[in-house]
């Protein structure tokens, strides 16, 4: 990497994005974190933080100022893409976005409006001209912090597909592996699938968190009536809480691979889903 290279950092707040920051750091990165709200960021001093938002492609022209890479972390909104990513184009020369290991290259057209969108964004970078690298990632699994208050106020996790079988990721494995895409070479126009080390049961990830916190927790099936009344008012939308349910369906009898891809771009192991339930132990008590 350049001694010049200045690399922009999207979603720099969050769980991914702070880890992220921190990989790069760890390696004398010259990183910029753009965020909503510098003034609540509470990143490291090393860090230029700058206010930008990618559904407002003034500031994100200013954040890009003088660098070279990005970082590109986003539930893709199709109205503000196409400007959001002419105006990375201008400015820098490599982006490295986090995307969906559900995107599917043989359809013209994805199964749910999540991947659909991921997919978009993804032709959107490859027609732009970019050095590109695709992130296709498993499920979070942050995303089972959303079970943590009903870890801790009656130890059941209610919810649906309990045999659907997961490969969710550290957001740690996430960084480390989009920490190379930016700052080594190799891996322009690689769409790297990462997944944790192992796809386990979701009713069999309640009884982990439950283990490494120290009480039992239990898995409570829900019926797909009610998750979809559920997701669809979490997502706002009927389609994408239908994509969901459809997707945990289809990993009940089709598990979501586990890949190698972490410990061949890095050189370490994918950690397992209890390594991550230990790391977040506390979020769970």
């Amino acid at each position: 990497m350049s001694e010049r290279n200045k690399i922009l950092v999207t979603g720099a707040t969050g769980s991914v994005g702070r880890n992220v920051v921190s990989e790069l750091l760890g390696v004398n990165a010259d990183v910029r974190a753009m965020v909503r709200t510098p003034e609540t960021a509470n990143l490291p001093d090393s860090v230029e933080v700058v206010r930008g938002d990618l559904c407002e492609p003034d500031t994100v022209a200013a954040a890009l100022e003088s660098t070279d890479a990005v970082f590109l972390l986003w539930a893709a909104s199709d109205e503000f893409a196409p400007a959001a990513v002419a105006e990375i184009s201008k400015h820098a020369s490599r982006v490295v976005y986090l995307s969906s290991m559900g995107v599917r290259d043989d359809l013209e057209t994805q199964k749910d409006p999540i991947n659909q969108s991921h997919a978009n964004l993804e032709s959107l970078i490859e027609g732009s001209g970019l050095s590109w690298t695709f992130l296709r990632a498993s499920g979070f699994a942050s995303n089972t912090l959303g079970w943590a208050d009903d870890v801790r106020g009656n130890g059941v996790v209610r919810a649906p597909y309990g045999e659907a079988r997961r490969s969710l990721i550290h957001e740690r494995d996430i960084a480390a592996v989009a920490t190379r895409a930016l700052t080594e070479e190799g891996h322009a126009r690689k769409k790297h699938v990462i997944t944790g080390s192992e796809s386990v049961a979701q009713s069999e990830q309640a009884r982990i968190i439950g283990e490494v916190v120290g009480c039992p927790v239990r898995w409570e099936e829900q019926s797909r009536e009610e998750a979809r009344e559920e997701l669809a008012a979490a997502f706002g939308s009927e389609s994408v809480a239908d994509g969901v349910l459809d997707a945990w369906a289809a990993m009940v009898e089709s598990p979501e691979p586990a890949t190698n891809t972490v410990e061949e771009v890095t050189g370490f192991r994918a950690r397992a889903f209890r390594e991550w339930v230990s790391d977040h132990a506390d979020d769970f008590r």
